[in-house]
Order: C-alpha cells, then structure tokens, then sequence
C-alpha cells in the first residue's frame, strides 16, 4: 500500500469521526456498537449532544448506549443491557448543555471530553484494518 493511499483512508475515517452525531446508529455501525446484552456502555455516538435543559425539570440520561432516543433514556436497557441503570438528574438552571454519548465520560451525565479516547480508538482500529 502506497502513502497515497494511506491518506485517503485516513481522510475518510477522519470525515465519518467528525461528522454531526446521530441520535440513533445503525445495528450494522460496528464501530460504535458491541455486542447485545452487555454489561459495558456502548458508545451511542462519538460526539456529545448538545441539549437545552430546564431547571427543575427531572430527567434520564441513557448509561447503557441502546436507547433509541439519545442522550435521554427509552427504556431499552431493560432488554439490551440489564445491569446498566439510567442516571436521573435534575439541572439547578435552565441552559443548554452538553450531554455525554460516548458513555465514557467522568462526569455524568455532562461531557468531559471522553469521547476523543472513542475517536482516536475508532481512528487506529480503521487504520489498523488497512494493514491486515
């Protein structure tokens, strides 16, 4: 494999990283996804979801990654991943803020930056499959 084509491939693995997050993946996105029945968080998109929130107003964050309805849960942790409970939060002001969807971060349910180690991790995995 030439340089050229090296950077090709990095260059698309860097536009599809980068791209607006979607509320709902694919089953087929195996990057993202792992297997059903997990006892791990999946990462429901790379990027956080930015969320206007009021204060007062009780919500539930999606921990396991299956729900449908991202960042906020739907209930599909019962059927896809049991052990993983949603966090219930209740913002003190109203704001937009951002919301974790890479089910990494620190600080949840907020974005702490986590999902750069999902980026990078997703970015050497597609280069790694270059080479086999």
């Amino acid at each position: 494999m030439n340089t050229t084509s090296l950077v090709l491939v990095m260059q698309r693995a860097c536009m599809q990283t980068f791209r607006q997050p979607q509320l709902a993946l694919p089953a087929s996105s195996s990057m993202v996804r792992s297997c059903l029945l997990s006892t791990q968080p999946v990462p429901a998109a790379r990027l956080p979801c930015r969320v206007k929130v009021s204060a007062g107003k009780h919500y539930a964050w999606c921990a396991c990654g299956h729900s449908k309805k991202q960042p906020f849960c739907d209930g599909a942790h019962r059927k896809e991943a049991p052990s993983i409970l949603p966090l219930r939060f209740t913002p003190e002001k109203d704001g937009t803020v951002l919301l974790c969807a890479c089910k990494q971060t620190k600080n949840a349910p907020y974005c702490d930056g986590s999902h750069f180690k999902v980026i990078f991790r997703d970015l050497v995995k597609s280069v790694k499959g270059v080479f086999k």
